[in-house]
């Protein structure tokens, strides 16, 4: 969807130049030199002002553009079965009982029926974590909600950070679309001695560059900021869920309440339905 409505803006702005009546040849002849002065000091900014934890996240949350969501509602479906079959082992033989699975999960029999949840090592730990602190006596819930207010905040900070870099690097495109523009103008004045239709069309090539750093910002990277933005939502979305069922388990919710607790906090179009998930719980073996 994404990549369809990126090829309708390209469509849309050269296409409607073309047709009224625009000469794509000066834009075509300049584009190149004019991507490379804008495109290549945006990325060395970028570069600069950020670490290259930062980079490399940017780099992976661009498949934003083919996947918008880091979680679906299947994603939601696994999780509230993986936080059902955990809380039933620990309503049923204590927390303890969890102390194999959480000291290794990567060879836990429970975590392996549900390899989605899994492979998300990030979440696993998390989780883990937490269920670690409560086997060890503290079962609290005021005490680890704050606990987990703090570290969802610093994920947020972490997963929305991506976005920020981006945005920022939006905001300065069409000011170095200018200083493309003014080195354009700086070699049309070097040939200020030319005839008219020989400078017309130095001058059309200098304001590409005006025209590409404003298109580039408000018609690409503007939009993928976006983009990134949505996608760190959907991640920390995830933790939430987390927290919401662990909360209502230790506050003495049931363990089908606490995943019920976390299924109607979830948005609409990644959140099941009641008889969804019920089916899905039904069909889960005993925890052992």
């Amino acid at each position: 969807m994404k990549i369809a409505a990126l090829l309708f803006i390209f469509i849309c702005v050269f296409g409607g130049f073309i047709l009224s009546g625009g000469k794509m040849e000066p834009v075509l002849k300049a584009l190149p030199f004019e991507i490379m002065i804008i495109g290549g000091a945006a990325v060395g900014a970028f570069l600069i002002a950020n670490s290259m934890h930062t980079v490399k996240a940017t780099l992976k949350g661009l498949n934003c553009m083919i996947k918008p969501e880091a979680h679906n509602k299947e994603s939601y479906l696994e999780l509230l079965s993986v936080l059902f079959m955990l809380f039933k082992l620990a309503r049923s033989k204590g927390w303890l009982a969890l102390e194999s699975h959480i000291e290794e999960p990567e060879a836990s029999d429970l975590f392996s029926q549900f390899p989605g949840f899994q492979h998300n090592h990030h979440a696993v730990h998390f989780l883990c974590d937490y269920l670690r602190i409560i086997s060890l006596g503290n079962e609290n819930p005021h005490e680890i909600e704050a606990l987990m207010d703090e570290e969802i905040e610093t994920l947020e900070h972490e997963f929305m950070h991506p976005s920020h870099a981006m945005q920022t690097m939006a905001d300065g495109i069409p000011a170095l679309g200018i200083v493309a523009a003014v080195l354009g103008v700086i070699k049309t004045m070097g040939s200020i001695t030319e005839p008219p239709e020989v400078l017309g069309k130095m001058i059309g090539g200098a304001l590409v560059g005006t025209f590409l750093g404003v298109f580039l910002a408000y018609g690409f990277v503007g939009p993928l900021a976006g983009a990134l933005a949505t996608k760190g939502e959907s991640q920390i979305l995830y933790y939430r869920a987390i927290k919401v069922a662990m909360l209502a388990f230790l506050n003495g919710a049931a363990p089908q309440v606490a995943v019920e607790f976390a299924r109607k906090f979830l948005p609409h179009h990644v959140q099941p339905t009641f008889l969804e998930l019920e089916e899905k719980l039904n069909e889960l073996p005993s925890p052992g």
